[in-house]
């Protein structure tokens, strides 16, 4: 068994059930508890040492997930929180943004995704997030990510992070025009080329791919399209 002790932190039993299950059963990390509100977290975290805590941005009581993690961070700073959200509005994203968080998980949680991104959590404890594969077909991004661009395939602290095609295909697209803005029309014919979209389809898109890159580099651009700023990139090798 690992010895990393995790925290979760959900309103909603049967999901923390299945999180709990999975974490523990599958993965072996040491579930020390499951706590649905701030009150019974920081409880749990006195009583506890705590190295990654699955937070929930929606729980019960008068803290959210974000303040409860702020909170947290400020008595326990190498705590590594990753939150779990059903949808992130732009208020929380800019409140979550600034705790640097290890990653947003979307519900339902993808299994094998929360496998990476607790590998990401032990690194980041033990300072192993910068990037250091020797590449030349990578280019990074930052000190955690760099994308592949003949794979297509992105990677946090060297780790993989599952994109589907198209997101895949759109994160191409943005590096390949980076600093540049993209009008929707354009990425809507790169990537839909045989047939009509609507323009929720594309913000979708958007979306999860700005959550697997943690709301990094992708910016809106209004009535026009989208841009991702990369001032400082470069390839390994």
């Amino acid at each position: 068994m690992n010895s990393i002790n995790v925290l979760i932190v959900e309103d909603e039993s049967i999901v923390a059930m299945e999180i709990e299950s999975f974490v523990s059963n599958k993965l072996g990390y040491n579930v020390i508890d499951i706590c649905s509100n701030a009150n019974d977290a920081l409880r749990v975290l006195e009583e506890n040492p705590t190295d990654i805590i699955l937070m929930d941005i929606c729980i019960k009581g008068e803290m959210d997930g974000v303040e409860l993690s702020e909170a947290i961070l400020k008595r326990y700073p190498k705590t590594q929180i990753v939150f779990l959200t059903a949808h992130m509005d732009d208020y929380n994203v800019e409140r979550a943004v600034k705790l640097d968080p290890v990653a947003y998980l979307s519900k339902p949680f993808n299994r094998e995704e929360l496998r990476v991104v607790m590998k990401i959590a032990i690194q980041r404890m033990h300072k192993k997030n910068t990037y250091k594969t020797h590449n030349p077909n990578h280019l990074i991004l930052d000190e955690e990510y760099c994308f592949n661009e003949k794979t297509r395939t992105l990677f946090c602290c060297d780790e993989p992070i599952h994109l589907t095609k198209k997101e895949g295909d759109l994160l191409y697209l943005l590096l390949q025009n980076r600093n540049k803005v993209i009008d929707n029309y354009t990425i809507e014919q790169c990537l839909w080329p045989d047939k009509a979209v609507t323009p929720n389809t594309l913000r979708t898109l958007v979306r999860r791919l700005r959550e697997k890159l943690k709301h990094k580099f992708i910016q809106t651009i209004p009535s026009q399209g989208y841009s991702l700023t990369l001032p400082n990139n470069r390839r390994v090798g």
